[in-house]
């Protein structure tokens, strides 16, 4: 006959009179609270990420934040005595005649340049996908106005629509056609400069949307061939839709990098003439520096409120994005 012995789960502890108490039971809870070494790793990665986004994030929006609701001066700028005056500066934005321009301006110029170089990257896209000869080589050849400096391809669009010496105007005299004061005239500045980043984004568009076009399975071409759908249906039935995803996140990450466009503007026309081209980005940019008497809030402000359009926008695609996969 076997006798197990149990063992009891506390052994007994005697106090200072000899009686047998009861050990405490450990801390589990203590135990449970201490972080597992896959913890401190995760941390470990996290802290040069976060380090990064507080310093060159967070900071400086708290900075441009603290500088549209202060009156900052030169020597309160220096000094960071600035008296805290509210939205005092943004009343100033909204009231000065250059706001309703420069948010016209804003806008046409955003609406336009997103239309055109995403149709004009997502035809080159759909044209580069038949995979021809040649295709590799001239996609990289595409990339090149992406991969310039922004001053130079600036200066270069500068050079190309001078109203004296200008190769477009000369090409225009060619076929009988008068000149145009491309970047002098109130009538064309703007046309002139959302040329120039219209040019510019066009890669970016085509590089994101081939890649998406790249993820679509070729059996779906097939069998909407075989059923006797022609290019232009195939288009819109299958790559169109597919593509949606892609195409969301393009426009988006297009319309906060057009939103915030400077280099190209001021190079070429300095927002004018008669602010016939000023944006938010430029209007901003005057306010801050481009004045013996620098308005340090007012300019935060519009830089703010560019911002704030950026985060609506992005807002609205993530709250699109849940309700496609809640769906």
């Amino acid at each position: 006959m076997n006798h197990t012995t149990q063992v009891p789960d506390r052994l007994p502890v005697r106090d200072r009179t000899g009686a047998a108490t009861a050990a405490p039971p450990p801390d589990r809870s203590r135990a449970r609270r201490r972080p597992s070494s896959e913890q401190w790793a995760a941390w470990a990665f996290l802290a040069p990420v976060t380090v990064y986004l507080a310093l060159f994030y967070a900071y400086p929006l708290y900075r441009n934040l603290d500088l549209s609701l202060r009156d900052y001066t030169v020597r309160s700028f220096v000094q960071g005595d600035a008296p805290f005056t509210g939205l005092a500066n943004y009343r100033i934005v909204f009231d000065d005649p250059t706001f309703a321009p420069a948010l016209l301006h804003t806008a046409v110029f955003t609406a336009v340049c997103l239309l055109f170089q995403y149709a004009i990257g997502l035809a080159l896209a759909v044209f580069f996908h038949q995979n021809f000869r040649l295709s590799a080589t001239l996609r990289a050849l595409f990339l090149v106005p992406w991969l310039l400096p922004l001053i130079v391809s600036a200066s270069t669009w500068s050079w190309m629509l001078n109203s004296d010496s200008g190769i477009v105007n000369a090409a225009l005299h060619a076929v009988g056609l008068g000149p145009v004061n491309w970047l002098t005239s109130p009538s064309w500045s703007l046309a002139s400069v959302i040329i120039a980043n219209i040019w510019i984004g066009v890669p970016f568009n085509l590089v994101v949307l081939y890649s998406g076009l790249q993820s679509i399975p070729a059996g779906l071409y097939e069998a909407a061939a075989l059923d006797g759908a022609g290019p232009w249906r195939r288009f819109w039935s299958i790559t169109f839709p597919l593509l949606r995803p892609v195409s969301a996140i393009t426009l988006l990450l297009g319309l906060v990098y057009t939103l915030k466009v400077f280099d190209i503007i001021w190079i070429m026309t300095k927002g004018g003439p008669a602010d016939s081209s000023t944006t938010f980005a430029t209007w901003s940019y005057q306010l801050g520096f481009g004045n013996l008497l620098p308005a340090f809030g007012p300019g935060a402000a519009v830089g703010n409120l560019l911002v704030v359009a950026a985060l609506v926008f992005g807002l609205v695609y993530l709250r699109v994005q849940r309700k496609q996969y809640a769906s």
